[in-house]
């Protein structure tokens, strides 16, 4: 039997996550932009839940195509707001229009999204030694200077503890444990 994350739940969904995705870095920045919205989305919930509902998600928000989202007005809000796939939060909705909004006005300045969030970084994956799931903090500097331009940039739901879950979740730092198969040093 595999030795995960403490973190990982027995439920499939859970695991499958953890062994394909999480942690493994991502450039993409239509990808980038989906799996910040997703952790923006988790606030207050589980991240088991946003699992469950991600593919609802991608439905119901165009398969997260900023350019499409930040069209979207009080109709389509109201319809939305009636989808039991999503978590059904108005301010969770308006942020995830007004962050397409933020998207599309950092590509207007010439701001490449993906360079732009991984240079908190310097371009590279950190890889963390954390020996047990207790030692793994809740955010970094790298996380609380994303959140302070993010927010500059006028993006919602995008708190240092948002910013650290989204920089696990897309390879930025590498959070697996020393006892976690998928660690690497």
């Amino acid at each position: 039997m595999k030795k995960r994350c403490q973190w990982v739940s027995s439920a499939q969904i859970d695991m499958d996550y953890h062994d394909n995705e999480w942690g493994i870095p991502i450039y993409d920045k239509f990808k980038l932009f989906e799996f910040l919205i997703l952790e923006g989305m988790q606030a207050g919930l589980s991240w088991i839940t946003i699992l469950k509902k991600r593919e609802s998600y991608r439905l119901a928000f165009d398969n997260f195509n900023p350019y499409k989202i930040a069209q979207y007005n009080e109709e389509k809000i109201a319809k939305l707001l009636e989808n039991p796939g999503i978590i059904r939060n108005r301010a969770k909705v308006n942020a995830i229009i007004n962050n397409a909004k933020c998207y599309i006005q950092l590509e207007q300045q010439g701001i490449d999204f993906s360079a732009y969030l991984w240079a908190f970084v310097d371009g590279e994956p950190k890889i963390n030694h954390w020996k047990t799931h207790t030692d793994i903090p809740t955010t970094n500097v790298n996380a609380i200077a994303m959140a302070k331009s993010l927010k500059a940039s006028g993006f919602k739901f995008v708190g240092e503890t948002i910013c650290y879950a989204f920089m696990q979740a897309v390879g930025m730092v590498n959070d697996h444990t020393k006892d976690c198969f998928r660690y690497k040093s």
